[in-house]
């Protein structure tokens, strides 16, 4: 068991503390608040915006945020409790007069909370009314009131969007609904009639070179005949063939010299459309000329590898010529010339390219040794070529980086870190980048009962050095199976930590040997050749220590059977391992020594399984291959998927060296490695997340999750570390972690754990006011063993049927969005919790009082 660090520093705004509780106690008096309440007597709040397409309601979000003025949130969503209007209307629009009228003209007033509270106090008083008042303006939304003139803007708005969409004759007409109660609802009709298709399409191209491709790049056009019109189809096929033609070598190139002509006059719903591309414009001081467009060719490829304000006067003193690309230098040059080149995809006699531009500018960037690298084109007019010329400004070859944190955490009273790491670029001349970092840690144990041992009894030690070359390292040539464009690069790390006075005390040696690609910009590749994992436990004697739920089951099972008095215990505390009893009670019940009921003799064997798969070190010898598929575009984008797969084979390269060397096995038929039973099993790990944009800050995120690990060959279980758990912030909410299934099983362990996973979980996020966020979700999963050890039919996945076991959580949360960061709470409450009987399982612990609640940073998936 590792020493997790969760921290949290935050810091109150006594202004804000105060402003929040008294907004939570006003939220008590808002049901029966008008909300009308700031709408002036010859206006009306807008409840509802209606928008009907012959005579069908539409309720698409993309249709709906045409509408220029929209309801005030909340009006028709969230219980339709329009919370931030409720909040506008408690403050007062009028402060400034009322603190006049109410205390400031009063002298006698005035003078008697000064004398009470002092002049400075009285003046804060008065600033913290104001300051709250406009606190609630600025938190709160205004109402918004009907205007004919945006419901008109509303109109067209629609006739241009169904007009885009192939309706040229559509009609757009409104309706206004007002009621006495200052109220008003907006419905727009629209009829669409009948829509115009694509017919015809004719190119018109003035400049030859152009003129000669068109069968070429129209065979992947946008524009189909026969489907309806569609204006985005035309921008993007605009966008299309200019892509097209500046990687033909068309360096001049712009969206701009293409414009589509249309026809629809008297075609019978048809369009017609003339494709226009015209020649290159040349604008001078006095005249502008025009002229075809030409193809470039690279001519030379020049690349200055040290261009910095330090060295501008300098003079170049280290060229070199490597593949057709020039090399040069202020100073010795400090790369190794494939190490540039092979980030560099212009080469001199290719026709020019602004992918192979782009794609060069991104690999340079992706080395990580050079500031803002920089590509210039010169133009050679008499022979139509282009002189690349690139300009790196190298970054300094070492950084340096501290951290330390303070930590709390379930095993410690406090404890204090310190971690180093030592950067250094290009290392071997080649772009590599040697990473060193370490890492030491004390603590005070919170379970310390000696009191000559050092307070701070609990440390962690541990160091990592990872190399990155900026390419497949490999004694096959893999160029055409992972060309260069797609950023190759090898990963070798090493590892180590040693733990004391956490959990069993281990020491911990990893490396691994990796390669990562991206085939495309949403496509990541990661393949881990080998990883190794070493894992000792040191202090196994321990382990009751660790695990009490177990040792309290195993106690009192002893106690219950008179294998020791009511009044005594397992544990000794005179004795050198104070838990030794506690295995020679085991050891007496598994040899026959002891009788006990099947139950009883069932829960023994249990506990004594998990204890020695728990405390054996591990040694896992393994591959790996990652896929990662992420459409998200920015941070800011709310409206993708993101699926990950995972596969994993560990022990078979092991398993046939110890067959092939006739390797003999142990007691329980397994081979061992320096003494160590490998692990060998097969886990393959399914993510899937999808954010839907519902509009207005609301958005609807779901996910789902499949893993399965099985054991087999050298193997019977999966490694600790490799298993599954279910509960916790970023799962089954309702569950703290580690504490769900596994099954139906009413297990008191302090790590439940198994080797097959399920989990979905479905989210509804919302804005509530300012930085505040709201959210309603539903989790729903479980853990269970199959294939493996086990054999508790609880535990266990038998068949389809144990599929009832999945447990259910619901719940709601709030969170406050810091920009960099969202802070996170979440109430989770157990709706369906199969450890119950079948008939007690729905809603059983519903309540408060049973609830989980989890704080996290940033959102669960």
């Amino acid at each position: 068991m590792s020493l997790q660090r969760f921290t949290i520093t935050t810091q109150t705004n006594s202004k804000l503390l105060h402003y929040s509780v008294a907004l939570m106690l006003c939220v008590l008096m808002f049901s029966s608040c008008n909300i009308v309440k700031r709408v002036k007597t010859d206006e009306h709040l807008i409840t509802n915006n209606t928008i009907l397409e012959d005579g069908k309601r539409i309720t698409s979000e993309r249709i709906n945020n045409i509408v220029v003025q929209r309801t005030n949130s909340g009006m028709r969503k969230f219980l339709s409790f329009p919370l931030k209007l409720h909040i506008y209307n408690l403050a007062r629009p009028n402060i400034d007069s009322i603190l006049n009228a109410n205390i400031l003209s009063d002298s006698s007033k005035v003078k008697r909370r000064t004398a009470l509270l002092s002049k400075k106090q009285f003046d804060k008083q008065i600033d913290s009314k104001r300051n709250f008042n406009a606190w609630l303006k600025r938190t709160g939304e205004a109402p918004v009131i009907y205007n004919e003139d945006k419901t008109i803007k509303t109109a067209s708005n629609l006739r241009k969007y169904y007009h885009s969409n192939g309706w040229f004759n559509n009609n757009i007409t409104y309706e206004v609904a007002k009621d006495s109660n200052q109220l008003a609802q907006v419905t727009y009709k629209v009829t669409k009639h009948k829509p115009y298709v694509l017919d015809s399409i004719h190119p018109s191209i003035s400049s030859p070179a152009i003129d000669s491709l068109y069968n070429t790049f129209s065979k992947a056009s946008l524009l189909i005949k026969g489907e309806q019109y569609n204006e985005l189809n035309y921008e993007n096929e605009r966008e299309r063939i200019n892509t097209f033609l500046r990687n033909s070598g068309f360096y001049h190139f712009g969206q701009d010299y293409i414009r589509f002509k249309i026809d629809t006059i008297d075609t019978n719903h048809k369009v017609h459309t003339d494709i226009i591309i015209a020649n290159r414009t040349i604008r001078g001081d006095d005249s502008t000329t025009t002229t075809p467009f030409k193809v470039y060719k690279i001519k030379e490829v020049n690349i200055f590898t040290d261009d910095n304000y330090n060295n501008r006067e300098k003079a170049i003193s280290d060229t070199t010529t490597y593949n057709n690309f020039n090399l040069y230098s202020k100073e010795k040059l400090r790369f190794k010339p494939k190490a540039l080149t092979d980030a560099v995809f212009i080469n001199k006699g290719d026709t020019y390219s602004y992918l192979a531009q782009s794609r060069t500018s991104r690999h340079l960037n992706d080395l990580q040794m050079f500031r803002y690298p920089n590509i210039d084109f010169v133009e050679n007019e008499e022979d139509t070529t282009l002189t690349a010329n690139i300009y790196l400004e190298p970054k300094k070859k070492y950084g340096l980086s501290f951290d330390s944190d303070i930590n709390q955490s379930n095993i410690q009273t406090i404890g204090f870190s310190f971690s180093s790491g030592l950067k250094i670029r290009n290392i071997f001349r080649g772009a590599e980048t040697l990473e060193i970092s370490g890492v030491a840690a004390i603590g005070a144990s919170k379970t310390r009962n000696d009191p000559e041992a050092a307070f701070f009894d609990i440390n962690e030690f541990g160091g990592n050095i990872r190399l990155t070359i900026p390419r497949l390292l490999s004694p096959f040539n893999t160029d055409k199976i992972i060309p260069k464009y797609m950023s190759p690069s090898t990963a070798m790390n090493i590892s180590m930590t040693s733990q004391q006075n956490i959990g069993l005390d281990k020491q911990a040696l990893s490396g691994n040997y990796s390669y990562n690609w991206y085939p495309s910009t949403t496509v990541t590749n990661t393949l881990e050749l080998f990883n190794v994992n070493f894992v000792k436990n040191l202090n196994t004697s321990n382990y009751f220590g660790v695990y009490t739920n177990s040792f309290s089951s195993l106690n009192t099972i002893a106690q219950d059977n008179n294998y020791i008095g009511s009044d005594e215990s397992l544990y000794n505390s005179s004795l050198a391992s104070p838990y030794s009893p506690a295995d020679v009670f085991i050891d007496d019940v598994l040899s026959g020594n002891v009788s006990l009921s099947s139950d009883d003799y069932d829960t023994v064997n249990t506990i004594d399984e998990r204890k020695e798969r728990l405390t054996e070190n591990n040694l896992i010898f393994s591959t790996s291959f990652d896929y990662k598929k992420d459409k998200r575009k920015s941070i800011f984008d709310n409206n993708f998927s993101v699926f990950k797969w995972r596969i994993e084979l560990a022990g078979n390269l092991l398993s046939t060296i110890s067959n092939l060397s006739g390797a003999t096995k142990n007691d329980v038929d397994n081979y061992e490695v320096f003494g160590v039973a490998f692990s060998q099993y097969i886990k393959t790990e399914f993510d899937y997340v999808k954010y839907v944009d519902l509009g207005r800050k609301n958005v609807f995120a779901f996910r789902s999750y499949a893993g399965i690990a099985i054991p087999y060959g050298n193997s019977n279980s999966i490694p600790f570390a490799e298993s599954f758990f279910a509960g916790g912030p970023n799962d089954n909410r309702a569950w703290s972690a580690y504490n769900l299934g596994p099954g139906s099983s009413k297990s008191t362990n302090e790590f439940n754990e198994a080797n097959f996973k399920l989990h979905l979980s479905a989210e509804q996020r919302f804005s509530l006011f300012g930085a505040f966020q709201g959210a309603l979700f539903i989790d729903a999963g479980n853990i269970w063993n199959v294939l493996d050890n086990v054999e508790e039919e609880a535990a266990t996945l038998t068949n389809f049927s144990s599929l009832k076991d999945i447990a259910v959580g619901s719940g709601f949360g709030l969170r406050y969005d810091f920009d960099f960061f969202v802070l996170r709470f979440d109430v989770g409450l157990k709706t369906y919790d199969p450890s119950q009987s079948d008939n007690k399982r729905w809603f059983r612990d519903y309540n408060f009082r049973n609830a989980v609640y989890n704080i996290g940073i940033n959102y669960p998936f």
